[in-house]
């Protein structure tokens, strides 16, 4: 009997094809069979918010989750065809970190810093305070002067950034300590009772680098930018997990590594039992 597996993947530009690399055919169809399986849980790890991944899901015809993780980790919801359920027990977790505090109460800590600017209020909430910031600011002195003024308030709190490659544009979240992918992931793990090397997350960019460096076994798309790459690589090297890190190649059942074919590759490489699922139907 196969164990249990839990799939953990970011959706933009890891499921996603929404990238400027080309998509192998029949990828997705196979990720979508492979998820399928009773022996498979499904959780989406993403920096949207549940409308947006909703939209994902209907606009790229993606397989429903049993567990989405959104806004980059402030909100867990157990999934369903019908109907989501807010995952509470996970914002009781998180919301130590700001003291009673919410986002909308640290607005005035980075008013004067001009080189940020508020994202739609759509894409904030309770426990994530959102901005955009141009991709030639210097990010290291930009989050070093905001942890001291956060610090000086006696706020835990992690500083996410990632670029936006279709609008090259920074993308800069503040969330409370725990409230990081990994966390949520841990937390996730711990609660449905998965070991850690029965899970697998994969994804691409910048804030998904804190799992992907972690004791997680994980997989980097193929399709991930070349400075995310090396980025993780030195992580992984600092935190001595080479054995949890895989970067996907291409070659896999035919396919490019990028997208889904990036997540299958990664699967396959630490359950080699999982091959044959994939193989089933699969044309390249």
């Amino acid at each position: 009997m196969f164990k249990r597996i839990l799939i953990c993947t970011d959706l933009d530009r890891t499921l996603l094809p929404n990238g400027s690399q080309q998509e192998s055919s029949g990828a997705r169809a196979c990720f979508s069979r492979l998820v399928s399986r009773p022996e498979v849980t499904l959780a989406y790890v993403s920096g949207r918010h549940r409308e947006l991944v909703e939209q994902a899901i209907r606009e790229y015809r993606l397989p429903n989750p049993d567990w989405v993780i959104a806004n980059v980790g402030t909100t867990i919801y157990r999934a369903g065809e019908e109907e989501w359920l807010h995952w509470t027990v996970w914002e009781d977790d998180i919301a130590t970190d700001w003291r009673g505090l919410m986002a909308k109460d640290l607005w005035p800590l980075f008013s004067d810093l001009p080189v940020l600017r508020l994202q739609e209020e759509a894409k904030q909430n309770r426990y994530k305070l959102s901005y955009y910031s141009s991709t030639r600011s210097d990010v290291d002195a930009l989050k070093k002067e905001m942890t001291r003024r956060l610090e000086a308030k006696n706020l835990a709190a992690s500083l996410i950034y990632s670029v936006d490659e279709a609008t090259e544009t920074g993308l800069l979240d503040v969330l409370p300590a725990r409230a990081s992918k990994l966390h949520a992931v841990e937390f996730l793990m711990q609660h449905q009772g998965f070991e850690v090397n029965h899970t697998v997350f994969a994804g691409d960019s910048g804030n998904d680098l804190a799992v992907i460096a972690s004791r997680i076994p994980s997989v980097l798309v193929a399709n991930a930018d070349s400075q995310v790459v090396a980025q993780a690589q030195a992580l992984v090297r600092q935190n001595g997990t080479q054995a949890a890190f895989y970067l996907a190649q291409g070659g896999f059942l035919g396919m490019n590594g990028n997208y889904a074919a990036g997540i299958l590759e990664g699967v396959a490489h630490y359950h080699p039992e999982t091959w044959s699922w994939m193989e089933e139907g699969h044309e390249p």
